[in-house]
């Protein structure tokens, strides 16, 4: 075994930083070391990537794109465990053949400057001669899945021509089909923790496995290897065995959890099961107990937004509810709003199913209708502590919207969410419940309809001009006035880049449409009033509709036009 130098880091930049901050980028992953330079030096990633390039003698290839001719040279496990890949670079060489002759330079990008090691590993399999470049590590990553497949390095055979350094440390144990598996497994879950997915779908078709994480919204398509359809079988066994599910019963649907720990990061992991005409379908939602939460800043909210919230926030009393479809963000909204407010004077008390976020100070009480503990009962149980502010994760039927409505009337401050597509929605959903208009009405002090856009790459996106005609056909859609879109002549779009993995988006922003009752609008809910007339109020009164955040967003280069226009368009209709 060939030992690794002690230090990773040039001498030039390690003289710059603190033996800790050495420390830490030694042990840490490859490709997350740039991360930690760049906030050793106080510099963002791109001119830490500059300087370590400067201090290694190596260039920064841009714009990576994989060699297609030489990337069966090397294993799938040494290329994940050294973060490195064949990249084209510059004229392929004459050759009759489309492979490069064996005296061709191969061209590696790497996240990390190489050491000795990873040179006399890849001589085992090519003679080429290396010529090393440093890349953008989530580009390298990202090309890494593109081209071998996640956990592709967990299930590949010929373990005997290449084993990893870490497994090197384990007592030479023998690796068999069902660690491989293990493995592989571990390396999906790990991925959508990383790439920011809520959930993980395993779909069985005719002749392959299909994995699918969504991200931002969208479900997007994950590279799998090759050989992944012979362990099927193997791999939904193994979900099941995590969530302590009966892998024999493959007939009927069931539900189940996994507590998983991911570096740093705890999940609490719902877990589905399906059968389908081929096998059973596995679906698996990522609820990160530690993740960073979110503030009402962070959300998108602008200023003005902000200062009506806040207003509410004060009251001692009401109810205030957040809505929108699944996956826009309600929980965390409200997760926003409770940090806001939470104090040492403030007994907080919160009815959840999941738990998404923990929030110190809070007591938090996870749903378990197995039991008998519903969000009815247990919000009868929680009126009964002594509470001064109460949420409920969501108002599903009569008996929790009564509860939450009385109790917002009894001198408690209620946050809740609905599903309605829009604001005054909200108010109209509650009396069809059976909720008496008048308690609707003196309840109610704030509606927040939301969705989430993805976020234009700040690396990336550039203005360019806009067809007037597409304005206008988008002013209507939305229906916005066509002045709102006077002087517009350029707006920002997606181009995509290392740092975006091509897409041209990075996370998510809310757009909000928030309603604050007023007299008028109180005397049209007693009167049973439609859907479209509150609306219609509520606009007369200065409420700002989902479309005209959406425009605000769009004209401040935060989103598109595409992206407003995808989530809102169902809403507005």
């Amino acid at each position: 075994m060939i030992e690794a130098p002690s230090s990773p880091l040039p001498v030039s930049l390690a003289e710059r930083i603190s033996d800790a901050q050495r420390q830490a980028i030694a042990e840490a992953p490859r490709n997350q070391r740039l991360k930690l330079l760049a906030d050793a030096l106080a510099l963002d990633e791109p001119k830490a990537l500059a300087a370590l390039a400067a201090a290694s003698g190596l260039d920064v290839a841009s714009n990576l794109q994989a060699d297609d001719t030489a990337l069966g040279l090397l294993p799938a496990r040494l290329v994940h465990d050294y973060q490195l890949v064949p990249i084209a670079f510059g004229e392929k060489p004459d050759s009759d053949s489309d492979s490069p002759v064996p005296s061709a330079p191969l061209h590696l990008a790497t996240a990390w400057p190489p050491e000795p090691v990873m040179a006399d590993w890849i001589r085992t399999f090519t003679p080429r001669p290396l010529v090393w470049h440093l890349g953008v590590p989530e580009k390298i990553h990202h090309l890494i899945l593109q081209h071998f497949g996640v956990g592709s390095g967990s299930l590949e055979g010929g373990d005997e021509d290449y084993v990893a350094p870490e497994t090197l440390q384990q007592n030479e144990a023998d690796v068999d089909e069902d660690a491989a598996v293990v493995r592989f497994v571990t390396d999906v879950i790990s991925q959508a923790v990383s790439d920011e997915a809520t959930d993980i779908h395993f779909e069985p078709q005719e002749n392959q496995l299909t994995i699918r994480y969504r991200v931002d919204g969208l479900l997007v398509q994950v590279p799998v290897p090759e050989n992944l359809r012979r362990f099927q079988d193997a791999i939904i066994s193994r979900l099941k065995i995590m969530a302590k599910l009966n892998i024999s019963e493959k007939r009927l649907p069931q539900d189940g959890r996994i507590n998983f720990r991911a570096g740093s990061n705890v999940l609490d992991i719902r877990v589905a099961t399906a059968p389908t005409i081929y096998a059973e379908s596995v679906s698996l939602r990522l609820l990160n107990q530690k993740k960073e939460a979110y503030t009402m800043d962070r959300l998108g909210m602008s200023p003005d937004e902000q200062a009506q919230i806040n207003h509410v926030l004060d009251y001692p009393h009401g109810i205030i509810l957040v809505t929108g479809p699944t996956g826009s963000g309600k929980s965390t909204s409200l997760n926003a709003f409770l940090r806001k407010i939470n104090s040492s004077d403030l007994r907080i008390i919160t009815v959840e199913d999941p738990i998404e976020y923990e929030v110190p100070g809070v007591n938090q009480i996870q749903i378990r209708s197995e039991i008998g503990l519903t969000f009815a009962n247990a919000l009868r149980s929680i009126l009964r502590q002594d509470p001064d502010v109460i949420m409920v994760g969501e108002i599903r039927d009569r008996d929790t919207a009564d509860i939450a409505i009385r109790a917002s009337l009894t001198g408690h401050l209620v946050f809740s969410t609905l599903h309605t597509n829009d604001a005054p929605g909200a108010i109209t959903r509650l009396i069809d419940m059976g909720i008496e208009p008048f308690l609707v009405a003196s309840a109610i002090e704030l509606v927040i309809a939301q969705r989430l856009v993805r976020r234009l790459c700040h690396d990336c996106s550039r203005a360019e001009p806009v067809p007037a005609i597409k304005l206008k056909e988008t002013m209507a859609i939305l229906g916005l006035p066509e002045s709102d879109a006077a002087g517009v002549t350029h707006l920002h779009n997606p181009v995509g880049c290392d740092r975006c993995r091509g897409t041209g988006y990075r996370g998510r922003i809310g757009l909000f449409e928030i309603l604050k009752p007023t007299d008028e609008l109180h005397d049209l809910v007693l009167k049973r009033e439609s859907t479209r007339t509150l609306a219609e109020c509520a606009r007369a009164n200065g409420m700002r509709t989902l479309g005209q955040s959406g425009w605000e967003k769009v004209k401040a280069g935060h989103t598109t036009l595409d992206e407003v226009l995808r989530v809102i368009t169902v809403a507005e209709k």
